[in-house]
């Protein structure tokens, strides 16, 4: 779960982190009056969740009330590309009105997660304001990382080497060692998996936060409501956002075959094998392992909105869930949705020879394969030889045709 930089900021300031004086304005008169408040210069910032906003045009420096009102028109209720919004542009609910501040330097600092050591690490970088990836790719001895384990704070000689290697003078590395220890101990209490400052600016010889980032481990929210309530559904996907109304673990991608899949593993796997057979995996699905025909029918209802889905791939292993009872599922939810693209179901598992009869015997156009290659690329073939999966079509277009219709594991 993200924030918006406004609230981002809120929650540094109330950490005892300087930020700069800031403004939320809804309506173009109300940037206007924030704009007077802070004497006519200003910056106004549209609040989109992506970075990259500035290149964008999505930052406005503004002398005037006028310009500001203007600015926030320009900005408020239009959608933003950035390079980060995957070509779809994010809303513009409201913009952010800040002070202008006169910055001697600009630095990058962020806390997040290494999760493959199960610890902490503290991202910094004497060169701020700019795209991090870009820096570490070009510039890559110009990124510090200091570890940290989850049981432990950072110490004062991590702090200090940062200083150091920032250039930081006393003043400014005790202010450094603040800013660490609040938002170490913020993320341990609220389950923030990234703090990020960019740029962490030297204001008068002191350190604030010029723009920030926070996001949250979703799986936690249930544990912090006043965060839950802080999220703007308008930036998220509107499939996306069906699917987490209705409980199902769902991302959105560009491709064309659809996957719906019990398991995170095994749908990253399935995406993974239809990308390697020349595929291209329209979303990730994990439906989790309470598969029944009222989610089966939810799942498909939220797949066929997306118009670039050319065919469907049901991928299930029968652990818990049950073949038959997912079989049972598929076909009430073919039946309900009106299916009318090709739809490859892959069974395995409990009672899996079960549901592979009922499948077959649904008098429904559904293609069921036992082997996982052999699956993935009779999904494939349905959205490049659609001819392959009319009715009656034996093969699929497969390399073992005996696989159809539950034969080969």
């Amino acid at each position: 779960m993200k924030l918006h930089e406004y609230q981002a900021k809120d929650v540094l300031r109330g950490l005892g982190i300087a930020v700069p004086d800031q403004i939320v304005a809804w309506t173009p008169d109300e940037a206007a009056a924030a704009a007077e408040h802070f004497g006519g210069a200003c910056v106004v910032k549209a609040q989109v969740h992506s970075g990259g906003r500035g290149k964008a045009g999505g930052v406005k420096l503004c002398n005037t009330a006028a310009a500001a009102r203007d600015a926030a028109a320009a900005l408020i209720g239009q959608r933003l590309y950035t390079r980060q919004s995957a070509g779809t542009g994010l809303y513009i609910p409201c913009v952010l009105v800040t002070e202008r501040i006169a910055i001697e330097r600009e630095l990058y600092l962020a806390v997040t997660l290494d999760t493959a050591n199960q610890r902490y690490v503290v991202i910094a970088s004497a060169a701020g304001g700019m795209e991090i990836e870009e820096v570490a790719k070009e510039t890559p001895e110009a990124v510090i990382r200091v570890y940290i384990p989850f049981y432990d704070d950072i110490r004062a000689y991590q702090v200090q080497y940062l200083a150091d290697r920032l250039g930081f003078d006393t003043t400014q590395a005790d202010q450094l060692g603040h800013i660490l220890r609040t938002a170490l101990a913020y993320m341990k209490e609220s389950d923030a998996n990234l703090i990020e400052i960019n740029p962490l600016a030297v204001v008068g010889g002191s350190l604030v936060a010029a723009d920030a980032k926070l996001t949250y481990d979703d799986n936690a929210m249930m544990r912090h409501a006043d965060l839950q309530a802080m999220e703007d559904l308008s930036q998220i996907d509107p499939l996306e956002r069906r699917a987490k109304e209705i409980s199902l673990s769902y991302v959105r991608l560009d491709g064309n075959i659809a996957c719906m899949v019990n398991g995170a593993g095994l749908a990253m796997a399935t995406m993974d094998i239809i990308k390697s057979y020349g595929g291209a995996p329209a979303n990730f699905m994990d439906v989790g392992g309470g598969v029944n025909a009222e989610k089966v029918t939810a799942a498909f209802e939220l797949i066929l909105q997306d118009p670039n889905v050319k065919a469907i791939f049901v991928n299930i292993f029968g652990g818990i869930a049950q073949c038959d009872v997912i079989a049972a599922g598929i076909v009430e939810a073919t039946k309900v949705t009106g299916l009318s693209i090709p739809l490859v179901v892959r069974l395995r598992g409990t009672h899996e020879e079960e549901g592979r009869a009922i499948l077959n015997q649904s008098g429904l156009d559904i293609i069921s394969i036992g082997d996982f290659t052999e699956a993935a690329k009779a999904a494939i073939a349905c959205v490049n030889r659609p001819a392959v999966c009319e009715p009656g079509t034996p093969d699929v277009g497969t390399e073992t045709p005996a696989d159809v219709n539950g034969g080969a594991k």
